[in-house]
């Protein structure tokens, strides 16, 4: 069996059952004796996302027919099915959405089980992240209190209670990334459907078809690399985070540990890096800027691709304009410009004071009970001076050049290395390919 259409199985079989059976997903299957149970799953599975789409009254086999005689329908660009023939998922069609007999077969359920068992094995615990509350940004403080670094694994955090962010810019941020927050139960079937028939029309950068739930295991709980597995295991926690956590609490944590650019994690540090105030002070014009960044912030980035943004920006007020949404009514989506932001602050880009910072961090990791400085958000305070620091590091880079001059070694030898040599060796020695 073709293990692209393994894996394409296996995910399905996690999304048939959390859409048909979200109390009651289980994550092993005898890959011998359940063959009929999970038969069963996979049809109940497609049954329920021609209704959910309502494909009911398309011609699904007209269409497939079209494609098979359109070479070019399905294209060879799409790299998520690399190695995937096309006439094995008209035989996986016939088989679990059409119940018909399919003679030889390209499905194996003994192995698909398997890969389904082992992708699914060991899941994280949703429920851990009841009442969390995303660690914030540790830090290095001067001799007067100031902070001088920020001490981080992941990114600059401020935690903000959802109660602090206006419901205008949380509406923007569920109008533009998960329309259906509040309809589903972790996962939108419409959405993936609709992103699936999308990426087979236009290979290129995937549509993403994630909930804001999903969103949320992604980011704190199973990680962001683009697998299968990975896929299916947030499928599954994001129905049981929906179990264990109520939509304010999903919410709140997702617009707390999203990533908004300029090096800010979350609304309220993105509040301040943009527009120089907290959340709990945007503006409907700002919060939707915000909300069109999740995305693609480096895509949608206003300081390098106003145009992008804009446009981003009109697309969120279009779409809570469609949700009847009052405020953003009364704003003209198309004229409305960029909001005022304030210059992007690289005072954190420090020029001084590593060493120091270094001996620090070794000095903390001796004492009992301290781990990861960045994990605990812990506040370090310290005897440094900035400015004692930076005419000091000054000095000596002064004094060792005039050591160098009356040295006489600041003459120039030629460099030390030369990069293009080491390459042609390599090549010569039959390292390159072309």
């Amino acid at each position: 069996m073709d293990i692209i259409l393994v894996k394409i199985l296996a995910a399905f079989l996690a999304l048939s059952q959390v859409a048909t059976r979200p109390d009651a997903v289980k994550i092993a299957f005898d890959p011998a004796g359940d063959q009929a149970e999970v038969t069963q799953i996979l049809r109940d599975g497609c049954g329920h996302m021609r209704k959910a789409f309502d494909v009911e009254s398309l011609d699904l086999d007209d269409l497939i027919k079209t494609a098979m005689d359109d070479p070019g329908a399905i294209s060879t660009d799409i790299k998520a099915l690399h190695g995937l023939k096309f006439d094995s998922l008209i035989a996986v069609y016939r088989q679990f959405c059409k119940n018909e007999e399919v003679k030889n077969s390209p499905v194996d359920l003994g192995e698909m089980i398997a890969f389904y068992n082992a992708a699914v094995a060991d899941l994280p615990d949703p429920t851990r992240l009841k009442g969390t509350r995303i660690a914030g940004t540790g830090g290095i403080l001067d001799a007067n209190g100031e902070r001088f670094a920020d001490l981080t694994d992941s990114g600059r955090r401020v935690w903000v209670p959802l109660k602090d962010i206006p419901v205008s810019v949380q509406k923007a941020f569920i109008a533009a990334e998960d329309k259906r927050f509040y309809e589903h139960k972790g996962i939108d079937e419409r959405g993936l459907v609709r992103a699936m028939v999308s990426n087979l029309a236009r290979p290129g950068r995937p549509q993403g078809a994630s909930t804001i739930t999903q969103q949320v295991v992604k980011n704190l709980l199973v990680g962001d690399d683009i697998t299968y597995e990975r896929k299916m295991r947030e499928i599954i926690i994001a129905s049981r985070l929906e179990r264990s956590l109520t939509k304010p609490e999903i919410l709140e944590l997702y617009l707390n540990s999203i990533y908004l650019g300029r090096g800010a994690w979350g609304i309220e540090l993105a509040a301040r890096n943009y527009f120089g105030k907290p959340a709990s002070a945007l503006t409907l014009q700002e919060g939707a800027m915000l909300a069109g960044l999740p995305k693609g912030p480096t895509y949608y980035s206003p300081d390098r691709h106003p145009d992008r943004a804009q446009e981003r920006l009109t697309y969120v007020l279009g779409r809570m304009q469609e949700d009847g949404d009052a405020a953003a009514g009364a704003l003209e989506g198309s004229s409305v410009g960029l909001p005022q932001m304030v210059a992007y602050d690289h005072a954190q880009q420090r020029d001084s004071g590593y060493y120091f910072l270094d001996h620090v961090t070794r000095e903390a990791r001796t004492l009992a009970g301290v781990g990861s400085l960045a994990a605990a958000s812990t506040i370090v305070r310290t005897t440094l001076r900035p400015d004692l620091q930076r005419a000091a590091e000054a000095a000596l880079q002064e004094g060792l050049a005039q050591y160098e001059m009356h040295g006489g070694r600041v003459e120039w030898h030629g460099p030390e290395a030369n990069l293009a040599d080491a390459v042609r060796r390599i090549c010569f020695r039959g390292g390159c390919r072309r």
